[in-house]
């Protein structure tokens, strides 16, 4: 019984009793440069990291962007496969209105006058055979040129493939020439417009700058150095940027990031918000896995003879697709993020009393004293006994 009534008497000790901290002061440097130290930390870390260079205290919006381009440069190609030609940005620039995105022809492979009839496939050793058996009418072969007509035709004097019914003469793509036909590309010149705005700042920006007039517009470039807020470009510049040659990326294109930052501060006291420009290869170049580098497609171009057959000139294009990415983040102060981290802050703070006292009752050699007056146990009968609040460490 008596056993019980300890039992109920503990637990009722454990739930109601009540416990308040009491000041003990502790006239230790130490132990004081601890909590002082401490406090220093968390004010830095705070003020430091938290505010100035994570500006916690801001409210951030994403960028809402759209961006057109302008090519402009002209060329002239006199080559023994081609007829001299004159290019301007009409024939070299695909597509004439790109979205983020335009593809300068640097290098190619022509087929000219290729009419629909039957004409010998490219040999290779599913397209060789030696009489019409080998050839099943029909077939279509998805890297092939066209469908299989169930003939056996000399492609050489030595060699015989299946005929088809295709676009001939067929395309040989092998034949790409080892310095870009275009290599003059890399004079011309792209004019970017981009405007982004901050939905929930409701603030517009251009990176075309307001101290920008239509006669400076003609005459400047970009040059990180000089004129770092110039929107017209170089090609060489971008790829030289990138880290590239461009008459090497020319031959077989490739593909470019044209990527323009907008990460800015509105804050009052802040700096302006100018777009920061950088360039780097997308694609990859790996010197080791190499196969099928670069970047090209075909397109042709249709005629009709003045007999009202149909012709066209088939044209595999390689060159270097230039991808415009505008990416930012724009912060300005809030009331709800700085009370949010100043009660994180304050959070910190309060709990420091807990780390000196760590290190008091566990390193410090007079920690048996310390612990035994940090936590006193107050009998009611007994006489009474001043009690004060907190704890401070330090020198008196």
């Amino acid at each position: 019984m008596s056993r019980t009534a300890g039992c109920c008497q503990s637990c009722l000790h454990y739930m109601f009793d009540y416990e308040t901290p009491k000041t003990l002061v502790i006239p230790n440097i130490r132990v004081g440069f601890v909590f002082r130290f401490t406090q220093l930390l968390v004010v830095l870390y705070v003020v430091g990291y938290v505010c100035v260079v994570q500006k916690a205290y801001q409210e951030t919006d994403s960028i809402i962007s759209t961006v057109t381009t302008k090519v402009k440069g002209f060329a002239f190609t006199n080559t023994s496969d081609m007829e001299p030609r004159f290019w301007d940005v009409a024939d070299y620039v695909f597509p004439p209105q790109g979205d983020h995105s335009f593809f300068v022809l640097t290098n190619m492979v022509a087929t000219p006058k290729q009419i629909q009839t039957h004409c010998p496939e490219l040999p290779n050793p599913l397209t060789t055979c030696v009489d019409d058996c080998d050839c099943i009418e029909g077939f279509t072969d998805p890297r092939g040129n066209g469908i299989r007509t169930g003939l056996c035709e000399n492609y050489s004097t030595t060699v015989k493939t299946c005929e088809v019914l295709s676009w001939c003469p067929l395309e040989i793509d092998t034949k790409l020439p080892e310095r870009a036909l275009l290599a003059a590309a890399e004079n011309f010149t792209v004019l970017i417009k981009n405007s982004v705005t901050y939905p929930k700042f409701n603030i517009h920006k251009r990176n075309i700058l307001p101290h920008i007039n239509s006669s400076y517009l003609k005459r400047c470039e970009f040059n990180r150095s000089t004129d770092p807020y110039c929107p017209i470009f170089r090609l060489k510049h971008i790829v030289s940027e990138a880290g590239e040659d461009f008459q090497d990326m020319a031959v077989k294109g490739g593909i470019l990031g044209i990527i323009i930052d907008w990460s800015c501060d509105l804050d009052w006291w802040a700096g302006k918000c100018y777009p920061k420009y950088s360039f780097r290869r997308l694609d990859n170049k790996n010197p080791v896995n190499n196969v099928a580098p670069g970047f090209n497609f075909r397109f042709a171009k249709y005629y009709k003879t003045p007999d009202g057959e149909e012709t066209r000139t088939l044209i595999k294009a390689f060159g270097i697709r230039f991808d415009v990415i505008v990416f930012g983040t724009a912060g300005k102060f809030g009331i709800v993020p700085t009370i949010v981290n100043l009660g994180a802050a304050l959070s910190f703070l309060s709990l420091l009393p807990v780390v000196s006292d760590w290190f008091m009752l566990t390193c410090m050699r007079k920690r048996d004293i310390y612990s035994k007056h940090k936590v006193t146990y107050l009998s009611e009968d007994a006489e009474s006994e001043s009690v004060s609040m907190g704890t401070t460490y330090g020198t008196q």
